[in-house]
């Protein structure tokens, strides 16, 4: 088996009827037969946050120890294997300290202030959005805003503000929130093309046919392998594999939702059951980073005064309701599940991230997640010392493996600030930021 003779481009996609398949890091797109070149060749940045509503029962969540001399908390103890991936951050203030509004509204805005009412919808950017305009012309889709909740545009969600407060992290202007996408047959037609139209008939024929989009692409996939070495053809061999399960899954739910529910108003392509379309989800996300089809994600578990329960967990009562606990040491344990079962979900992703090959690493070593909540002591709706930590190898860019601690209450929007400079995209301001982070000038970290 020879090699290609010359360096196949970096954002080869392959075209069918009405899909576009793009293939994840080969070695391939390394410059060919030299070394040198190849060993400076690396694999792209990429930004995601896994947001998680409701707050934290923080007596739980906080490491003991500062530095890289930290004790993992049992809310923490699910990532223990990725300890040396990560940045506990403790003492960051929100922003906008507003109820849920401004928890998440501020989280990526870092807008000191939102509207006055349920018809005046204003924050700033967000962080997420200025990173997608920097990565616009690289990718083909500048990035996604994802959730496992519908979105809710219009109506007042909490105190007398507008829902899209509580329901998105992501604006891309001052007035213009991005609503979220739940449907993971949405999520999938958008990075991987559909028939061309959204018309419910259509769609429904296209689920009867059971064709892959894989199919209309087959073709050129097999001259593809044909000319790549073992190690590529491996490569795209799982990769292909990954997308046809992920469609199958995604049609089985279709099928599962209009036998079993079908006199329920649900998206197509949503499982019932949290667990299965948290994962579908989750593997789009991954798909979408490993063929580099974007570099920015935003992610909510939860909206914001989500109610889900989780019975599967022992925690009958809904999540909104039991974060307001009083101080109640039951209730605060029952929280504290909730959470550790959040960051064991988020454990299996990472897992996920580590085990694909990226580069000269893996997908985790090229990315960096911002992993918490805009609240702290939920029962009090605190903004102050939020939850936060920082996971992934964040492409070499971030002094991993600690717990850092501020005295000096900075607001997270300066943790914005930071990170778009770890992102290579430096910007004098984010929100109400007053300027960086000393997260590698801290005691203890020379």
């Amino acid at each position: 088996m020879t090699f290609l003779t010359k360096t196949l481009p970096r954002r080869t996609v392959l075209r069918g009827l009405g899909a576009t398949v793009a293939l994840p890091f080969l070695d391939a797109m390394h410059p060919a037969f030299t070394t040198r070149a190849r060993a400076a060749t690396t694999a792209p940045h990429r930004f995601q946050t896994f947001y998680v509503p409701n707050g934290m029962a923080m007596e739980h969540w906080t490491p003991k120890g500062e530095g890289t001399n930290f004790e993992l908390s049992p809310i923490l103890a699910p990532l223990a294997d990725f300890k040396d991936q990560m940045i506990v951050l403790s003492g960051l203030n929100a922003s906008w300290n507003y109820i849920h509004a401004g928890a998440s509204g501020s989280f990526l805005t870092g807008t000191t202030r939102g509207g006055r009412n349920e018809i005046e919808i204003l924050a700033d950017v967000s962080m997420d959005q200025l990173l997608a305009r920097h990565f616009a012309e690289e990718t083909q889709v500048p990035s996604l805003e994802l959730s496992l909740d519908p979105p809710n545009n219009a109506g007042a969600c909490t105190g007398n503000l507008s829902c899209v407060y509580t329901h998105t992290l992501s604006w891309r202007s001052a007035t213009q929130p991005l609503p979220t996408e739940w449907n993971p047959r949405a999520v999938f037609e958008t990075l991987f093309g559909d028939s061309g139209t959204t018309d419910r008939a259509a769609r429904v024929s296209r689920l009867r046919q059971h064709k892959s989009l894989l199919d209309s692409v087959s073709d050129k996939l097999s001259a593809l392998r044909r000319e790549l070495g073992p190690g590529d053809q491996a490569k795209v061999e799982e990769y292909t594999e990954a997308v046809r399960d992920v469609e199958r899954r995604i049609q089985r739910a279709e099928e599962q939702s209009s036998l079993e529910l079908p006199t329920v108003e649900q998206p197509q392509g949503a499982p019932s059951a949290f667990e299965d379309h948290l994962e579908l989800m989750l593997d789009l996300q991954l798909l979408a980073m490993q063929s580099d089809l974007t570099r920015v994600i935003s992610f909510m578990i939860g909206k914001e005064q989500s109610a889900r329960p989780y019975p599967q967990i022992g925690v009958p009562e809904a999540h909104h309701p039991l974060s307001h606990h009083n101080d109640v040491p039951e209730l605060i344990a029952h929280m504290s599940k909730i959470n550790q079962y959040h960051t064991d979900l988020f454990s299996r992703y990472l897992r996920r991230l580590r085990a694909t090959p990226d580069g000269d690493g893996s997908l985790l070593d090229h990315m960096t997640i911002l992993y918490g909540s805009g609240i702290s002591n939920s029962t009090r709706h605190s903004g102050v010392n939020l939850p936060l930590m920082l996971v992934g190898g964040g492409a070499g860019r971030l002094p991993s493996g600690r717990h850092l601690s501020f005295t000096d209450e900075p607001s997270m929007a300066n943790l914005l600030v930071t990170l778009m400079d770890k992102m290579d995209v430096p910007v004098e301001r984010i929100g109400g930021s007053t300027g960086a982070l000393p997260i590698e000038t801290l005691p203890g970290l020379l």
